[in-house]
């Protein structure tokens, strides 16, 4: 098949997965001096209408990963989306945990959805609830294996020797979401926790705009009108530092992730 167009597609809400799509993607593009077309699914008006790709796209398209998973939020949109046998290239990014089933989740979505996978990656970024974990990332180290991924990938469909589907190193029925727990093992139900909102807001409202849900109330934004995800969207992009998180249960859950992964994890590239 002949590339007419590279796109980096993504669902980015503090801005780590449209990073690594981004780099993947540019590499791309200048293998073949082809500009890169970006298409940015983060928040809700972008997320209006199907969105038709076409043969000659080669889209490299990424979400972060929730709970070992495609967020299930974006489940609904995601399965309008048209490929119309254009290549793509699932990435997810997940917060120096694991990446679970999320990128087979992606991967076999795509597939679904008339897309053509020909490679597939997971890259580890810093943790949405946390300020340590997986701090800085990605980094120097990452864009290298991002750059790397990038050459294999343009070699592999310049010889002709890209599979397709893109093969993973577990196979199989998908898994359930993972499951945060307490100290005795009970399972931590973080669903309805919502980000708290302190006195020291400046009423900017640029939380209403980076919210990917919608969620923020126009008028108060105390307020929630639609589910929260706990992206931290927020509380990263708040300029006052106003947002924040006290729930019992997400902050051991915090916690505990911080104590347990510790190491650097690394990345998982296949073709």
């Amino acid at each position: 098949m002949e590339i007419a167009h590279i796109w980096a597609a993504f669902f980015s809400p503090k801005g780590t997965t449209e990073r690594t799509v981004t780099r993947i993607a540019d590499h791309l593009a200048g293998q073949r001096g082809l500009p890169l077309q970006t298409f940015n699914f983060t928040c809700p008006p972008a997320r209006q209408a199907v969105r038709r790709f076409a043969p000659g796209d080669l889209v490299v398209f990424g979400t972060p990963v929730y709970a070992g998973r495609v967020p299930n939020v974006l489940l609904p949109y995601l399965n309008t989306l048209e490929g119309n046998g254009a290549l793509a290239v699932p990435v997810v990014v997940f917060g120096n945990r694991n990446y679970d089933e999320a990128l087979k989740e992606l991967r076999n979505l795509l597939e679904d959805r008339g897309f053509h996978t020909v490679a597939a990656g997971a890259f580890a970024a810093a943790h949405a609830f946390s300020d340590t974990l997986g701090r800085g990332r990605p980094d120097s180290a990452d864009f290298a294996a991002m750059d790397a991924f990038a050459g294999r990938i343009g070699e592999a469909l310049r010889t002709g020797t890209a599979r397709t589907p893109v093969p993973l190193d577990n196979e199989g029925p998908l898994g359930g979401y993972y499951q945060p727990r307490d100290r005795d093992g009970a399972p931590i139900d973080i669903r309805k926790v919502r980000p708290k909102t302190r006195e020291t807001c400046a009423k900017c409202r640029y939380c209403v705009y980076v919210c990917p849900m919608g969620a923020i109330d126009r008028v108060d934004v105390t307020k929630f009108v639609n589910i929260c995800i706990k992206c931290g969207a927020c509380v990263k992009w708040c300029g006052v530092g106003a947002r924040y998180f006290d729930d019992p249960g997400y902050l051991y859950h915090k916690e505990d992730l911080e104590r347990t992964y510790t190491r650097r994890a690394e990345p998982s590239t296949f073709l």
